[in-house]
């Protein structure tokens, strides 16, 4: 862990689970002021908030569906209001969303799939730029915007998963794209690429599934959130 993360104000989608709640923790166990978020508006999500809290730092829980273009907005606008600034944006919202094959795709999944991946990312991102081309100015140092990618971004993904691998590869690229516009404003854009992660992504695979793909990883197990988290 950096220690450098103290007082640093964190907004993190997608973070009261899996990856997105390990990095939470790593970011409010170095003193960082964490937003973590989910879909639901639910004040028993405070619970957890305080949980992590317990560690280090401050957490408040922001309830938003990120795949809807307004909440983006008033979930950047509420984590500002709160904090006072953003410093660093993780995108960690997204998903499966389903397995069809290329004949099953209709308009309302491919909607789901790119909108559960890519619009949110999107969208959060770009409510979240003029808060950290306003901190970097501020500060003088580089604010960030991690984003949750996939080696299915890179590889193509496994059968049925063709709209998920599109929608990771759309955020590694759009990500490159970003560099090139915001460079100048002084903020970093990294997306991390995980593997074959133990998280509820794959709750639905059998023991015997499990077992042969983790006999095809090098380190002969699934990783964790945890070995992903900064």
């Amino acid at each position: 862990m950096f220690n450098d993360l103290k007082g640093q104000r964190v907004l993190i989608t997608g973070s009261t689970k899996g990856i997105g709640l390990a990095a939470a923790k790593a970011f409010a166990a170095a003193g960082a002021k964490v937003g973590i978020n989910g879909h639901r508006h639910d004040a028993s999500l405070n619970q957890l908030a305080s949980e992590i809290e317990s560690h280090g730092g401050e957490v408040v829980y922001f309830g938003a569906d990120v795949t809807r273009s307004a909440e983006c907005e008033a979930l950047v606008s509420r984590f500002v209001e709160h904090f006072g600034g953003l410093d660093v944006l993780i995108n960690s919202a997204g998903g499966l969303g389903g397995r069809r094959g290329l004949e099953s795709i209709d308009d309302d999944f491919y909607d789901h799939v790119m909108d559960l991946n890519a619009r949110s990312a999107l969208m959060v991102t770009k409510y979240a730029i003029p808060h950290l081309r306003h901190s970097a100015k501020e500060s003088g140092k580089t604010t960030s915007v991690i984003s949750t990618g996939s080696i299915a971004g890179r590889e193509g993904g496994g059968p049925g998963a063709s709209l998920y691998a599109a929608s990771k590869a759309w955020l590694h690229n759009v990500h490159r794209n970003w560099v090139k516009e915001f460079t100048k404003d002084n903020i970093r854009f990294n997306v991390i690429s995980p593997g074959t992660i133990d998280t509820v992504f794959h709750a639905d695979k059998s023991a015997e599934v499990r077992e042969k793909i983790a006999g095809s990883i090098a380190m002969g197990r699934f990783g964790t959130s945890e070995e992903l988290a900064p």
